[in-house]
């Protein structure tokens, strides 16, 4: 494959369009999103995902792991596209670049879709793009299966999101759905719903799922989950709160609530 010259322009139309894709309107229109950084791109190109175009700067990637990247990439047909310096400057998000992102297409997985499920987690509407990466690395950490967004919120492909995934976006299953199409799939395989309130009478520590499939289900970081959403759980959990504070940040809680239920 013959090398493609080098990108020196600020107005490249490949580069205006991955400085747009920072925005969420961007995303969805063209069903791309950005992933930054050796290791990222790295997992992303380990797992078989979709590349549109790996955009890189040859004067910032000096490292034998860049290069052998760079390597892996080749031999499996990417789309590598070499650019200035500047120009990687201008893409990336972050201050002191590593010289690496990559174009990918957004993935669409159905509740069908899943194989065989033993327990996951299910965010209601939730706001915090850095909460949704930091809890499907504690997914990974703990060896849950999936992850379920319901009833909108943060963009899975947001920039910090994919930053705080720590490569296990590409790994494990997300499923973007409603919360009532949720229910009905889980309650037809028969798991057990574990929800979470400040008020429930029951301790997280006192919850034994045995061998039995399950969901924890969260709310949202400001409201939680309403009193319907709360119905539709078969158990409710909560958590002590011993000094001042009246709850947790909503990747510490999932934390802590998914080693408790894996134990």
């Amino acid at each position: 494959m013959t090398p493609r010259p080098l990108i020196t322009s600020l107005s490249n139309p490949l580069v205006k369009q991955a400085r747009a894709l920072r925005q969420r309107k961007a995303r969805a229109a063209s069903g791309l999103f950005v992933v930054e950084g050796l290791h990222h791109v790295g997992s992303a190109i380990e797992a078989e995902w979709d590349i549109e175009t790996l955009i890189y700067a040859p004067d910032l990637l000096t490292g034998d792991f860049a290069q052998s990247l760079l390597e892996d990439a080749r031999r499996i047909g990417l789309t590598l596209q070499p650019v200035s310096a500047k120009v990687m400057d201008s893409i990336a998000e972050k201050e002191n670049p590593q010289g690496i992102l990559a174009l990918a297409r957004q993935r669409v997985l159905n509740l069908s879709e899943l194989d065989v499920i033993r327990s996951g987690v299910a965010l209601v509407s939730p706001q915090d793009p850095g909460n949704v990466g930091t809890i499907l690395r504690t997914i990974d950490a703990v060896d849950t299966d999936v992850l379920f967004l319901l009833d909108g919120g943060v963009d899975l492909y947001h920039p910090t999101c994919v930053r705080a995934s720590m490569g296990t976006l590409f790994w494990k299953p997300v499923v973007q759905t409603n919360f009532d199409d949720f229910i009905i799939w889980a309650e037809e395989r028969g798991f057990t719903i574990v929800g979470t309130s400040a008020h429930a009478q029951t301790d997280y520590r006192e919850v034994k799922l045995g061998k039995s499939p399950w969901v924890l289900v969260l709310g949202n970081e400001q409201k939680g989950l309403s009193s319907e959403q709360i119905a539709a759980c078969e158990t409710t959990v909560s958590m002590p709160m011993r000094g001042r504070v009246g709850s947790l940040n909503l990747s510490v809680a999932a934390g802590i609530l998914l080693y408790a239920l894996n134990a």
